[in-house]
């Protein structure tokens, strides 16, 4: 019986479950397919990151002995025609894949087997902790989800950071309260390395401009590991600079610093050029060697083995309806800046800057501060999650989803955040040096001079007193608002409108919102680069200030 084993583009490892009984004769399938790159407009380097990593994969087991039908950009459209294409010339019994990793790519796997008239099989992706099944046991019976319990099991099932006894070693499950400190003035970076591009890479960097050169993103800066080796080069590289700090300084931020001492591991373990099992393993025996401190270790592994696999078991829990709630009528569309990075909040500048540079942003910019002005300006939830997915290269619907959905805009209305996650320009000054670069005052609450997280978060929570005021976790901040004097809250809101309606007017009733799509442009963010330290002379008749 000969079978045809269609691995996709997110499933780059030999062990994947559709790879792990191929025998002699068996044909690999791998296709670059136009629909992918373009059912939402992808950062390039995503999407020269991928198919680099594609051509690297599929060379790389086809000089192994494997026989590889791999078919480039332009031959086919979808994943179904390219496989229709293949099932014709092989002629093959069986077709056998694995799992996907997003609703919309499973709905239409399901329809194969009809089309392309051969059997289909469709493996459990066996690459994470938890399979669906384990999920849904904890969840069953519980109104609220909670990542702290689901983590505490998870540590437990596979004896991750336990002593003998079944204790969390160190007597704690979770160090985050040791995590928050801001960054030191004298503090020193670690080098990155270089991934110096060869020649594959670089003909798919050409190729990536020609075909999606108005996607959102550059490639000058393009430095990700493309090949199993040179992922675990960086997985190297990571436990020896980077994990001994990690945790101390994972929640700071800095200007003209956008990785700090973060992994940059993530579209890696995405894609399947690491295993998440081995990561795990390995920051484990790092504190065990004593060659990193347990804080850092704990808080990198959450991120892993509790948060990464908490939001999967969310995604397949709760879709396909899971993306349709909007709990805090969030109806603003997405301001342009999120796409151009011309505002004078250095904040959001600098960490647009990243994304656009480099296709990533730690989560705490993700969440604090691109996140949180979506949360506060009630940017609708479809847009802000569109970006999110847009322009990074670790963004897949399973793990994007959740994240902004659930934790990034309360649009779940609580689902598995104990609260939403708002936060006043208090917040960024205290983790990062932003504020003291920036046009706006960090101190003043109101005003054409105030930073706008200031009222913004005030007014958000005037706007949603009825549904959060009896939230525990903030009951002290509606003390606060009811002590407030009544000018004062006239001043916030006032401040507030005034702000949104220039940099997100409401659409006009009765108009149809559409989903955010990044513009064609030839510099996203201007002559400036995005930097907000002096203000930005605006084109004729513009606002001063964004």
């Amino acid at each position: 019986m000969r079978t045809l084993r269609f691995v996709l583009g997110d499933q780059l490892d030999r062990r994947v479950a559709a790879l792990q009984d191929l025998a002699p004769g068996d044909v690999v399938l791998g296709a670059e397919v136009r629909a992918e790159a373009t059912y939402v407009r992808h950062h390039k380097q995503k999407i020269a990151f991928l198919f680099s990593a594609m051509r690297h994969f599929f060379a790389e087991i086809e000089a192994d002995g494997a026989l590889v039908d791999y078919r480039r950009l332009g031959r086919h459209e979808t994943f179904a025609e390219a496989l229709e294409a293949a099932v014709r010339e092989h002629r093959p019994d069986l077709v056998v894949v694995t799992e996907p990793g997003e609703w919309r790519v499973l709905a239409d796997m399901r329809g194969w087997e009809a089309r392309v008239g051969v059997p289909v099989e469709i493996r459990d992706d066996d690459r994470f902790f938890a399979d669906h099944s384990d999920f849904a046991r904890f969840a069953e019976g519980r109104r609220e989800l909670r990542m702290e319990t689901f983590y505490r099991d998870m540590r437990r099932s596979t004896g991750t950071l336990m002593d003998e006894d079944g204790n969390p070693v160190g007597e704690r499950w979770n160090y985050d309260h040791d995590n928050r400190k801001a960054l030191p003035k004298d503090v020193v970076m670690p080098r990155r390395p270089r991934y110096e591009a060869d020649a594959i890479t670089r003909e798919v960097i050409g190729l990536v401009e020609a075909e999606f050169g108005d996607h959102f993103g550059t490639l000058d800066a393009f430095n990700w590991p493309v090949t199993r080796a040179d992922a675990l080069a960086a997985l190297d590289e990571f436990l020896a600079a980077c994990l001994p700090r990690f945790g101390d300084f994972q929640d700071a931020m800095a200007v003209g610093e956008p990785q700090l001492f973060h992994s940059l591991l993530s579209p890696l373990m995405n894609c399947g050029l690491l295993r998440p099992r081995e990561v795990v393993a390995r920051a484990e025996a790092a504190w065990r060697d004593g060659a990193a401190p347990l804080n850092a270790v704990e808080g990198f592994i959450r991120q892993i083995l509790g948060w990464r696999e908490f939001i999967r078991g969310v995604y397949w829990l709760k879709m396909p309806d899971y993306r349709e709630t909007n709990t805090l009528a969030a109806r603003r569309p997405l301001p342009q800046f999120y796409w151009d990075g011309e505002t004078d909040m250095r904040c959001m500048a600098e960490t647009i800057r990243a994304t656009r540079d480099n296709a990533y942003a730690h989560h705490i910019q993700r969440l604090m501060v691109t996140g949180n002005f979506a949360l506060l300006a009630g940017i609708r939830p479809a847009e802000i999650e569109e970006w999110y997915l847009i322009v990074y290269a670790d963004a897949y619907d399973w793990v994007e989803l959740p994240n902004v959905h659930g934790m990034a805009t309360f649009a779940d209305g609580g689902l598995f955040a104990s609260k939403p996650y708002a936060a006043s320009g208090a917040y960024i000054d205290r983790m990062s040096d932003y504020c003291r670069h920036c046009a706006y005052d960090v101190k003043a609450k109101t005003g054409d001079e105030a930073c706008p997280f200031n009222y913004l978060y005030w007014n958000f929570l005037i706007e949603h007193r009825e549904r959060l005021s009896q939230n525990r976790r903030i009951g002290m901040i509606y003390k606060s608002l009811e002590r407030m004097p009544e000018e004062r809250r006239r001043a916030i809101v006032a401040s507030a409108r005034r702000f949104l309606e220039e940099v997100a007017p409401m659409e006009r009733e009765g108009a149809v919102p559409g989903l955010a799509r990044s513009p064609v442009r030839t510099d996203p963010l201007g002559s400036h680069g995005g930097e907000c330290g002096g203000r930005v002379v605006p084109a004729a008749g513009a606002p001063a200030r964004r």
